[in-house]
């Protein structure tokens, strides 16, 4: 196997064997990533609007009846629904880049996913974080970003998440009536983390003006994002040197293309993209000609993946990033053969224990980052004592109850490596007493675990 071959599928893809046809090379890459989206069409994720009936059946019992035992059993059951809901959701996250030939696609929609972090803040929005992947982030992976960021943070996964709800206008119909105020919070993130990035000369006047700009946004369960003018702080806004006015959603999307085309965003776009694909310390002339290709296009990502892609120094053969605990189990799942369908076949209670448990383990627990940043990128947050020790004990102790018989190590290791794997590895993984040690020594080595 070619040295780019490897890379593609190490550094940009989601780990080794790759199927024959798979894209191979920057080219190739970019034109499967601009084609149909096949992993959503064989494993779909429900967005908002085909979980509506839930929700709406949800809302029409909600408060009626608490000591009735027959609106409780009912309210239980649309809950469990609601909760199984998430769970095929969970199972089918991990199929798509288990069997995705076009890995770099995965690998991109878990970048914007982490880049708009949320979390679930009751049982009812239990879906919401893939939601948000299937209704804002998937549909608009190649567009431009001021559509993604728009879309983001309209979502109700974000306005819940980050207490948009609460928002109100000081000086508004409600405000006044019930002497509520402003919530910063998405304000605050949408600058600081979504677009312009920390320290980008923003100020903290431009934050509240921002805040000011988002009231009226409110989320009704089964309809999603509305507005309601009586909550909306009345007047115009200055954000960044410009002057927002009006009415409904037009001037919130105006200040949020605007954010989405200053330089300072194109900078911190690219420098995530390069810190997430090629190394914790960027190597500065790439970002900054992401960064040009951003400014250029107007915000077009694919503009972005091209400048990445084509650039030799993306392409260094040393390893320089970490596999997160999520990457590391999907790659180990590939390198067994496990398919999608294995996934799905599974009982609950299992992938919960093999995977999502494991996640937590290792610090990184499935959709739940500890902040709207998401989770760290350097590799010292990751391997640690204690993180390589959830990995040794993963790699030993979980193969064997995933494939019978278990695959010759050395096989393994050529196969999930190809010319990655040392001379060393091989020695070792060939002197193991039997194959579940040698397993684990290929699963748990320093090349496995690096791209």
């Amino acid at each position: 196997m070619s040295p780019t071959r490897t890379l593609a599928a190490l550094r940009f893809g989601c780990g080794l064997p790759v199927a024959d046809g798979s894209p191979d090379g920057p080219d190739a890459m970019l034109a499967a990533l601009a084609g149909p989206d096949k992993m959503a069409e064989i494993w779909p994720i429900m967005g908002l609007a085909e979980s509506r009936p839930l929700f709406l059946a949800f809302r029409a019992i909600k408060g009626e009846g608490k000591q009735d035992p027959a609106l409780a059993a009912k309210r239980e059951a649309l809950l469990l629904q609601i909760g199984a809901q998430a769970q095929q959701a969970q199972r089918a996250t991990f199929a798509r880049a288990v069997d995705a030939r076009d890995g770099f696609r995965e690998r991109l929609v878990a970048f914007w996913a982490d880049h708009f972090s949320v979390v679930a803040a009751s049982a009812t929005a239990t879906i919401y974080p893939f939601a948000l992947v299937e209704d804002a982030i998937r549909p608009n992976l190649t567009g431009n970003f001021a559509t993604l960021l728009t879309d983001v943070t309209l979502h109700p996964a974000m306005l819940t998440y980050l207490d948009q709800i609460s928002s109100v206008g000081p000086n508004s119909q409600l405000g006044k009536k019930q002497h509520k105020g402003l919530n910063e919070n998405l304000a605050r993130e949408v600058i600081e983390l979504h677009s312009l990035g920390v320290g980008a000369g923003y100020s903290q006047q431009d934050v509240t003006e921002m805040a000011k700009l988002l009231t009226g946004l409110v989320v009704d369960p089964a309809d999603g994002t509305q507005f309601e003018a009586r909550r909306a702080e009345p007047g115009a806004k200055r954000i960044m040197g410009k002057t927002y006015d009006g009415d409904g959603l037009a001037p919130i999307k105006a200040a949020l293309a605007d954010l989405a085309l200053r330089p300072e965003t194109a900078a911190h776009i690219a420098r995530k993209l390069v810190v997430h694909f090629v190394a914790d310390a960027p190597d500065a002339a790439l970002v900054n000609r992401i960064a040009t290709a951003y400014s250029a296009s107007g915000g077009s990502l694919m503009a972005c993946y091209t400048a990445l892609l084509s650039d030799p120094a993306a392409w260094h053969p040393a390893p320089q990033k970490a596999r997160q605990p999520y990457d590391f189990l999907i790659a180990s799942l590939r390198a067994l053969g496990i398919t999608g369908q294995a996934l799905q076949d599974m009982p609950y209670k299992h992938f919960k224990a093999r995977f999502l448990d494991t996640m937590a383990t290792m610090g990184q627990p499935f959709k739940r980052p500890p902040g709207p940043n998401g989770f760290a990128e350097a590799a010292e947050e990751w391997i640690t004592p204690q993180g390589l020790a959830r990995r040794i004990t993963w790699a030993m102790q979980v193969p064997d109850r995933l494939v019978n018989p278990l695959p010759d190590p050395v096989e393994l290791a050529q196969r999930c490596l190809a010319d990655r794997a040392s001379e060393a590895l091989l020695w070792a993984a060939a002197k193991a007493e039997d194959r579940h040690q040698g397993v684990g020594l290929v699963l748990a080595s320093a090349e496995f675990n690096r791209r």
